[in-house]
């Protein structure tokens, strides 16, 4: 069946569609349109389909129908888990010790003019789907990157949902003070480092805008290759 092709990925107000590239040109347009007759769909705030670049304009075409606006272009790398970070003046702290009242402050103002396309929840919104999607555990993932006693960033490490070794960072950036002096290098390092040691992850998926130049940066620095290149559309009931 094709919807055992795809990954859906649900959270308090939104479904995410997403590994479209396993299906055929023929059936990602079966599945959008079947997708578009359930009902439970649109009932949904936010639908999101993540179209692969194997695709043709027709896909595109065909999401327009449906009232779909193109949203982004994103660029999802991997890499083998094998890294060992220098020492560095950061601390990483989770919601266990701090509150989340604290914790989606500092995430907002990470989203403040960041190069990844704006998201349509902010973090208060985000983190209820973060419960939903990683459960009791959600604590240990949501961590505050302090430098000198000040928050500085935000990390969200995880194992993805359905495997057993599948490193993922939910969401991952500095406030905008902090940017462009060189750190987001050594904390993706260290990040890459708990999903490894505390998560106990294998090999890492990572994400990001093709605008976000900084980021894809971190990337190459730290032994990520390119995997795919896909096409974020979003529709809002």
């Amino acid at each position: 069946m094709t919807i055992e092709k795809v990954k859906i990925v649900k959270g308090a107000n939104f479904i995410s569609i997403e590994d479209t590239k396993y299906l055929s040109e023929e059936e990602l347009t079966e599945f959008i349109i079947d997708l578009m007759e359930q009902p439970c769909v649109n009932a949904i705030r936010y639908l999101n389909i993540l179209v692969n670049s194997q695709f043709s304009p027709e896909i595109e075409r065909l999401l327009q129908e449906y009232d779909f606006q193109f949203h982004d272009e994103i660029i999802t790398v991997q890499k083998e888990l094998n890294i060992e970070p220098a020492h560095s003046p950061y601390t990483f702290i989770d919601l266990y010790t701090i509150s989340e009242k604290e914790f989606t402050t500092v995430w907002n103002q990470v989203m403040h003019a960041s190069l990844n396309a704006t998201p349509s929840m902010n973090a208060e919104e985000q983190m209820e789907s973060i419960k939903i999607e990683l459960g009791s555990e959600y604590r240990r993932s949501c961590i505050m990157v302090y430098e000198k006693g000040q928050p500085i960033g935000v990390t969200i490490p995880h194992i993805e949902e359905g495997t057993a070794q599948e490193g993922r960072i939910f969401y991952f950036g500095l406030i905008p003070e902090e940017r462009g002096k060189g750190k987001s290098i050594l904390i993706h390092q260290h990040t890459l480092n708990l999903l490894m040691r505390t998560f106990g992850a294998a090999y890492y998926i990572g994400s990001t805008s093709h605008k976000n130049l900084p980021m894809l940066q971190v990337f190459k620095k730290n032994g990520c290759m390119e995997l795919e290149k896909n096409k974020v559309y979003k529709r809002v009931n």
